[in-house]
């Protein structure tokens, strides 16, 4: 699949391992690629489309997003490498938190970086305004978000948070391929929420075809995703939490997702 956001720039997945998506941005000349867990099919992609890798962004240190950086920079010794200011890399790398943005001027893009502590401590997305693009690595997902591996239930709440607040057109580009799982697992707590309903036929067709479920907007993930839907009457009562806070409801989903 490929989608074209302008004459100039373009979206590809490119799937790796099971279920992760390797992101690749293009102008027909210079590539972008968004956590590279595996230099072999980006290297395939490349070629494939005769590309030069200038840029590498990386959201954050798990070695499913990282594990393909060191042979791209040995492949493409000149692409330059972005990466949370908050966590350690092997890699050469600029290191980058909410204060910066990332200007990639071969793609006439810049990104504004947010800091979303949660799945790991020092996470960030890639927001482009303009483009009304977010790279958001595991934080945000298709109906879900990222497990609580360094981060605390009221960090991760207070990321997702963040993200929901962005214009709900955003393209919403994570980085693996949950969004069946995520739905089922959202339809036992908002059963008669017709929007989750479709979601799950649509997304069913998609797969079906061999296509990504992604990307997605804040807008459906709004409608859909419970964790952002905390206030939900219909999910605090299915989590039996009818007095709970939103974080407490937050936390509990999380918890059971863990576990689906």
């Amino acid at each position: 699949m490929i989608e074209s956001m302008n004459h100039n720039l373009q979206i590809i997945p490119i799937p790796a391992f099971k279920d992760n998506y390797i992101w690749l941005l293009h102008n027909v000349t210079q590539a972008t690629v968004i956590d590279p867990g595996d230099a072999a099919p980006v290297i395939a992609s490349l070629k494939h489309l005769n590309l030069t890798l200038t840029n590498i962004l990386i959201t954050h240190h798990h070695h499913d997003h990282i594990g393909g950086v060191a042979d791209l920079l040995e492949a493409f010794p000149q692409a330059i490498v972005y990466a949370p200011a908050l966590e350690h890399f092997a890699f050469e790398h600029i290191a980058i938190t909410e204060q910066n943005i990332v200007h990639l001027s071969d793609l006439n893009i810049t990104f504004s970086i947010l800091d979303l502590p949660g799945h790991t401590l020092g996470h960030i997305a890639y927001h482009s305004a303009q483009h009304e693009i977010l790279f958001c690595g595991d934080t945000l997902f298709g109906a879900g978000c990222g497990r609580l591996f360094e981060g605390t239930p009221t960090q991760m709440y207070h990321s997702l948070q963040k993200l929901a607040a962005l214009p709900i057109a955003t393209n919403v580009y994570c980085t693996h391929e949950y969004t069946m799982h995520n739905i089922s697992f959202a339809l036992m707590f908002e059963p008669s929420n017709q929007r989750l309903i479709d979601r799950q036929k649509n997304t069913q067709e998609l797969r079906e075809s061999n296509i990504p479920s992604l990307p997605s907007t804040i807008e459906l993930e709004l409608a859909t995703n419970p964790y952002l839907r905390c206030n939900s009457q219909e999910i605090q009562l299915a989590a039996q939490l009818t007095n709970g806070s939103e974080i407490e409801i937050f936390s509990k989903l999380r918890e059971l997702r863990n576990h689906y």
